[in-house]
């Protein structure tokens, strides 16, 4: 009943380019109406009057169904989450307790490195090995001033570390 064009040819245009979630809102109550409308393509179909709290349960239904339907078969994010940080290897991205931090490439591989290995003490050298792919030949200073600035970004004390531990004599791991 809209002027120009019915509820059903708009359905029906929608569902040839799109595949998302449609809830027709009639008046037109007849069995006959409600079947040529979901055998059109909609995916719901409430006649007015209707409840508001009914159509909102109704498109959050939908929307939840549409949402794991398009995410089945897409490959799920790589993450780490360990104590209130999460970390995204897809994404490249980290957040501490739910607020994002920027990180620079080699940091982001760092603290990547000894979260994926959590309790496992590695030295400077094994570090610089690991994340520069290179042996340190004595310049494993760059190691200690990455670990410096990670740990500005994700510790909430600096002077005692809850995540990142210094070995004295030995090097870092990443506590849980």
């Amino acid at each position: 009943m809209l002027p120009g064009v019915d509820g059903f040819e708009i359905c029906r245009r929608i569902r040839e380019v799109k595949n998302i979630p449609i809830i027709i809102v009639s008046a037109k109550k007849d069995d006959i109406d409600k079947i040529h409308g979901l055998g059109l393509g909609a995916d719901d179909y409430m006649t007015k009057p209707f409840s508001p709290s009914e159509m909102v349960a109704r498109v959050k239904a939908h929307m939840a169904r549409y949402e794991r339907l398009i995410s089945i078969g897409k490959p799920q994010n790589d993450i780490i989450e360990i104590r209130g940080i999460k970390i995204d290897k897809t994404a490249r991205r980290v957040w501490v307790n739910g607020e994002e931090k920027a990180f620079t490439n080699k940091e982001f591989d760092l603290l990547t490195f000894l979260a994926e290995n959590p309790n496992h003490v590695f030295t400077k050298e094994e570090i610089f090995k690991e994340i520069w792919n290179m042996e340190s030949i004595g310049d494993i200073a760059t190691v200690t001033v990455h670990i410096k600035k990670i740990r500005e970004k994700i510790e909430y004390n600096t002077s005692k570390p809850q995540y990142i531990e210094t070995i004295w004599g030995v090097g870092y791991r990443f506590k849980v």
